[in-house]
């Protein structure tokens, strides 16, 4: 027996025939790759579908110490395990050796492959995701904002009654993340709850700068939207919620304008999040609509319905060029709090800040620590949740949710 991964590498070749997905992706593929630690080295050939043993000369090697690679195969995962840019992100000794480039062409294949070996090592899928309700409870529509001098048409659905609720979605996504959320009917019964999708997210307009490739979007620009789409709505005094990279707007409108919001509930965030910019999300060699979804598929919990979180994939391939890439400037790059989230004054505008265990792009202890310096906020890790926790197990989310609401006092 082997220290890690399944024991045979041809039955762990024949879990991977098995498995459609894989089929799929795999179809127009030629990739040899391997998976090395210290006492082993597995290596694959995926030719036109077929996974096959072995790689001579692969164009890349997954390379991780033992230890690491046993977390990651598993039968309980713990985060930063549940995924390999999670453990590259945040462990040591952990590298892509070889052509990176080959690598984020086919990191698609390298997941599906790594997966079927934890479930022959005993991982199992958690419960199915419940059928979803109807969506006929949601009121959509678009209204008229000013961007610098360009007019921009936003898409956003509004549902429920009382106190205003304004949820914000996170980076190269679209207000879909909310569906789930939105049809939870303790909160519809409780609040008027809005969603919108940014400039060139979704179905909102895209300004010149998408369509050019030049988009980047800054802390000002990111103020300047919410803002005016909640005055263009009318929305009173709305408590805004958003995870990622809306969580961080968050602290910044509490900051900037903590009396035209009524308080904020900013989850997976911090007041600074280093190294998630990545060049591959706009490199010309490199399928967008499959990286894209690939870098950010790992940060959801793993306990989370399977058919949830690959539904955030979906979505996140649906992305127009670049938009991740250039949300992330702002996520990576242009936020930078920490010199503003000690004078957010949480009387005047309350903070609640909330992380899920498994998020690695954000950890809990960055939010804490944020947290920490804001006088009179409240953080709250979020157990079995990841980056995503409102699209990934929405009615685990909004129990949350509302618990942070009773919390701010709305």
């Amino acid at each position: 027996m082997t220290s890690w991964g399944p024991g045979s590498v041809e039955q762990w070749c024949e879990a991977c025939a098995a498995d459609p997905a894989l089929a799929a992706f795999a179809r127009d593929a030629d990739v040899r790759f391997a998976l090395a630690g210290e006492n082993r080295t597995v290596g694959f050939t995926i030719q036109h579908g077929a996974v096959l043993p072995g790689a001579e000369e692969p164009a890349f090697t997954l390379r991780a110490p033992a230890l690491a690679w046993s977390r990651y195969f598993s039968t309980e995962v713990s985060a930063p395990y549940q995924n390999w840019f999670g453990m590259q992100m945040r462990c040591e000794d952990v590298s892509v050796d070889g052509d990176e480039l080959r690598f984020a062409q086919h990191a698609h294949l390298v997941r599906r492959v790594l997966e079927t070996g934890r479930r022959l090592c005993g991982a199992t899928e958690r419960e199915p995701a419940p059928v979803e309700p109807p969506k006929a409870h949601l009121r959509g529509g678009y209204v008229r904002i000013t961007v610098g001098d360009e007019p921009c048409d936003i898409y956003y659905e509004q549902t429920g009654q009382g106190p205003d609720l304004l949820l914000l979605h996170t980076a190269g996504a679209d207000g879909r993340q909310y569906h789930g959320v939105m049809a939870e009917h303790g909160l519809r019964s409780r609040y008027r709850m809005t969603a919108f999708d940014l400039p060139g997210h979704g179905r909102s307009d895209p300004l010149g700068t998408h369509l050019d490739g030049t988009y980047s979007l800054t802390t000002e620009s990111y103020a300047t939207v919410v803002l005016a789409v909640a005055d263009a709505l009318g929305l009173r005094t709305p408590v805004v919620c958003g995870s990622s990279m809306a969580g961080q707007i968050c602290l910044d409108l509490a900051w900037r304008v903590p009396d035209r919001i009524g308080g904020v509930v900013a989850c997976e965030a911090a007041d600074r999040v280093p190294g998630r910019t990545v060049g591959w999300a706009r490199h010309p060699l490199v399928n967008q609509a499959l990286f894209v979804p690939e870098w950010i598929h790992g940060l959801s919990s793993p306990t989370s319905p399977r058919r949830w979180r690959d539904r955030i994939w979906w979505q996140y391939s649906q992305g127009g060029y670049a938009t991740f890439a250039g949300d992330i400037d702002f996520y990576s790059g242009d936020w930078d709090g920490r010199d503003k989230v000690a004078e957010i004054d949480t009387d005047r505008c309350p903070v609640v800040m909330m992380t899920g265990e498994f998020d690695y792009s954000c950890t809990p202890e960055m939010s804490r620590a944020t947290c920490d310096k804001i006088d009179g906020a409240h953080f709250r890790r979020l157990p079995g949740l990841g980056h995503f926790p409102m699209a990934e197990n929405p009615p685990v989310f909004a129990t949350h949710l509302s618990d942070a609401l009773d919390h701010i006092g709305v």
